[in-house]
């Protein structure tokens, strides 16, 4: 891990033209022990660099076009400068103890948006929904009322009776577990929203017929005691977003930025719909943990299982809206077809004569002056060094024993095979913004293997901004990776097209709203599945359950060119 850190490190130069660093991890004092275990040399530990520079535009850009939107009936948003809003929910305000009030934000007070554990940070500051809200409120000569007490019912049920719309915030928090946050040690216990976040939002539904909800969340919760309930009007999921939590949301509840985010995971209707489950009671001193379920978690076991999901991953709304067509499929020329054996794949062993040098078994006393700790280091109390005190000495052992088989390192470069990464289609399709407002779409791309393999797999993303009226083409380059399965009898990779069947292919709005579907022809089914095919043109529609086994549309004849790839915008 520490490698592959500094690797990005020194390759973005961040060691040539940036200041210089100083801090200590474990103390944010100006002055304190740096060699705090030891309690030795008391010195300035922090120099407290400033490293943001224009990181606040970059996390308020990132946060709000995270935010995903689940529902919106009636176009409840954007907010059109509402007279009266009301606020409710502890989650949209500030935390009592500030936003770095707890070690490690370790606690669940106030508005979340950042989990727990030792890869947390502390926020320079944290703008919250209620403070941005009430801002763009001024702009606007709303009134804002709010109840930041999820369990003052009176008050709240007298708040929001008054309001235009009334915004409920609820929240649901993980982390590491060396920390433990109401019962949760690490992973949560359950899939509902925190502090009576269920019973609050049918609390404001029962009083407001414009209710909308956001909820800060690490990954998905159950929505079924109220998704339904048609007083609530709009959901919004705006995730973990970090100290300009408020005023990312605020760019997409008044439609300064149209909602373009999508579910990485899936919404199930009850936990049981997720199968795999957490192991929270360890199974002995040492925990083992069978990974039985193999691929088939999050939407590819809702897929195999036949579930209906609330949400399906992959799913977000927009504030406009996106049609998709011209679905191509164009065949990039290599003149290899398969993975093959050419290139080892694994490591084998083989016996070998030559065998590495081994000290011979003394037992006299050796001159221990080259292992000794140098004079010019001062030890530190406690402390481990690879050196012998200086008044030891030393004394041989038995040698260790020289293995008869030594592994051979493989001359196979990382991640396999290089034909594994050879680019061998790129599937192209159009998308027109039919609505009347400019947004960002994110199609996704999909392939159906066969073979035992998840019905439908994400081979690749690419969200593109359109203006309203306008087209833009998307495209997706698939490698032989991408169409390849491994095979462990023979401890190799298969190009699946060898084994026989066409392969799916799904592009659209989300794991089932796949607008557009056809197939790369198997090896041996009208040529070498090199052969370049034009898309299905018509959409497929949302899927149920019942239409979630894969299905194939043969490709029509044809070598269109290969498409202009188009930078992808994440």
């Amino acid at each position: 891990m520490a490698t592959r850190i500094m690797a990005a490190y020194y390759y973005l130069g961040q060691d040539e033209d940036f200041p210089e660093l100083n801090f200590a991890q474990g103390d944010l004092s100006t002055y304190g022990y740096l060699y705090p275990h030891a309690m030795e040399d008391f010195t300035q530990i922090n120099q407290h660099v400033d490293v943001r520079d224009h990181h606040a535009e970059v996390i308020r850009r990132v946060g709000a076009n995270s935010v995903v939107m689940l529902k919106n009936t009636g176009q409840a948003l954007p907010l059109k400068s509402p007279k009266q809003l009301a606020v409710i929910g502890e989650d949209a305000g500030p935390s009592p103890f500030g936003p770095n009030g707890c070690p490690d934000r370790g606690c669940d007070n106030g508005t979340l948006a950042m989990g727990w554990g030792s890869g947390s940070t502390n926020f320079p500051y944290l703008v919250d929904p209620l403070s941005a809200i009430q801002q763009r409120a001024l702009e606007d000569g709303t009134v804002v009322q709010y109840v930041l007490d999820n369990y003052d019912t009176s008050l709240i049920d007298s708040v929001v009776s008054q309001a235009e719309a009334c915004l409920v915030f609820v929240n649901a928090d993980s982390g590491e577990g060396y920390i433990e946050v109401d019962g949760n040690y690490g992973d949560r216990n359950n899939l509902t929203a925190w502090m009576r976040g269920d019973d609050l939002i049918n609390e404001v539904a029962g009083n407001c017929s414009n209710t909308i909800v956001v909820a800060h969340t690490p990954g998905p919760i159950l929505m079924e005691p109220w998704i339904e309930n048609p007083n609530v009007t709009a959901v919004l999921m705006a995730g973990l977003p970090g100290q300009e939590s408020g005023n990312s949301l605020v760019d997409v509840l008044y439609g300064t930025v149209n909602p373009s985010g999508k579910l990485p995971w899936t919404i199930g209707k009850k936990r049981e719909d997720y199968g795999t489950d957490v192991m929270y009671i360890p199974d002995g001193p040492e925990p083992n943990l069978n990974f039985t379920e193999g691929l088939f978690i999050d939407y590819r076991h809702f897929d195999q299982a036949g579930i209906e999901p609330r949400f399906e991953f992959g799913f977000g709304m927009s504030y406009t809206t996106f049609s998709y067509s011209s679905l191509r499929v164009a065949a990039v020329d290599v003149s290899d077809t398969s993975v093959g054996n050419d290139e080892p794949t694994h490591t084998k062993h083989h016996q070998t004569t030559v065998r590495p040098t081994v000290c011979p078994h003394r037992t006299a006393q050796l001159n221990a002056s080259a292992y000794t700790f140098p004079s010019t280091i001062s030890s530190i109390s406690d402390y481990i060094y690879p050196y012998l005190p200086r008044n030891g000495t030393l004394t041989t052992g038995p040698a260790y024993p020289s293995a008869s088989v030594y592994a051979e390192r493989s001359e196979t470069p990382a991640g396999g095979a290089s034909v594994l990464w050879d680019d061998i289609f790129v599937v192209s399709a159009t998308i027109s913004n039919t609505g009347k407002t400019a947004g960002q779409e994110a199609a996704q791309l999909y392939l159906s293997l066969g073979h035992g393999e998840p019905v439908r797999q994400l081979r690749g993303f690419n969200k593109t901004y359109i203006e309203a009226g306008q087209d833009a083409e998307v495209s997706f380059t698939l490698k032989r990776r991408d169409l390849s399965i491994w095979d462990s009898p023979s401890q190799a990779w298969v190009d699946v097209r060898e084994l026989g069947g066409d392969v799916g292919v799904f592009v659209g709005a989300s794991s089932r709203e796949l607008r557009l579907n056809g197939s790369i022809p198997a090896m041996g089914n009208g040529g070498n599945g090199h052969k370049g095919v034009t898309g299905d043109q018509e959409g497929s529609g949302r899927l149920t359950t019942a239409e979630s086994t894969p299905f194939v549309t043969q490709l029509s004849d044809g070598q269109p060119e290969v498409p202009v790839m188009t930078e992808s915008a994440l």
